[in-house]
């Protein structure tokens, strides 16, 4: 018998927002669905979103979920704690914090929260017209877990995301060794790498070490090479997913001194707001983590 806390009981007897959302054609209101899992896994999550065009704020949200007692009470925890976020504040909602919201879940049923964050990822991108390649291609990555689908991208993602540390961990939170349990081994292989990834000095493609302790307060001397390697890093790691979400992306161009060239591509090369993304998403990042002297200039 779990042990479920009382808010998880209390969403699965009754729970909150149950239901679809149809469009209607209603001016300035666009509807977007999101659908994670299958039937056949044991566990499926449709989740539907009502917003505003104008401020993408969501107005409703609402679930159909086939599933266990945790998957119906991390669903309509979800859509609570989403309606009157924009978008943007949404994509930060982790399976973490859905759990939190629940007053905790048991170990083994964590993958219910994952599949709510899984899901409302899919609706927003959806809604966004970007195609569902998030966190680093899970569906592309190398199938590690057959009896799942489960690839080794986004086993590495939920490993980073909430700290695990043996394949115990992964099952409970992506079904990952689950069924046959052949992958197991492999599970924890990827366990081994991403431990020792994190440990390891982070290299460029030159053998330069770029790890944070090069950008200090004091912000010490970089070579050439350095500066480049690092200012790739930063957009890349730090500054694309934030406007890749938001429909947009930045490609570095060039860097001359302390000019940085880039090419605002997709949402943000068309947007009117587009020198506050320069000044505010780029430049201030770059001066924040390579050098406070950069400038960043659109090509």
């Amino acid at each position: 018998m779990w042990d479920y806390t009382d808010k998880v009981l209390e969403l699965f007897y009754d729970p909150k927002n149950q239901g679809e959302i149809e469009e209607t054609g209603e001016t300035g209101v666009k509807v977007a669905t999101g659908e994670i899992g299958s039937i056949a896994c044991g566990d499926a999550l449709r989740l539907h979103l009502k917003v505003e065009v104008e401020s993408d704020k969501i107005l409703d949200a609402r679930f159909q979920t086939f599933g266990c007692t945790s998957a119906i009470a991390s669903s309509s925890a979800l859509t609570e704690m989403i309606k009157g976020l924009t978008l943007d504040e949404a994509l930060k909602v982790s399976n973490r914090d859905i759990a939190d919201y629940l007053g905790g879940l048991p170990e083994a049923k964590m993958h219910c929260s994952v599949m709510g964050q899984e899901a409302l990822e899919a609706a927003i991108y959806n809604y966004r017209g970007i195609p569902l390649a998030t966190h680093d291609d899970d569906d592309e990555g190398a199938l590690v877990c057959s009896c799942f689908g489960i690839s080794e991208s986004k086993i590495r993602r939920v490993i980073l995301e909430n700290n695990l540390t043996d394949a115990e961990q992964v099952t409970n939170y992506v079904k990952a060794g689950g069924g046959c349990g052949s992958c197991l081994a492999n599970i924890d292989d990827i366990i081994r790498s991403v431990q020792q990834e994190s440990a390891a000095p982070n290299l460029n493609n030159y053998g330069v070490k770029v790890a944070t302790e090069i950008v200090t307060s004091k912000q010490q001397a970089l070579t050439n090479v350095q500066k480049i390697a690092l200012i790739q890093k930063v957009l890349d790691e730090e500054v694309r997913p934030v406007l890749i979400a938001d429909g947009g992306d930045v490609e570095l161009y060039d860097v001359e001194g302390d000019r940085v060239k880039v090419v605002l591509q997709g949402a943000c090369g068309s947007c009117s707001s587009s020198t506050a993304t320069l000044k505010i998403a780029i430049e201030a990042r770059l001066q924040d983590r390579v050098s406070k002297s950069l400038v960043v200039e659109a090509v």
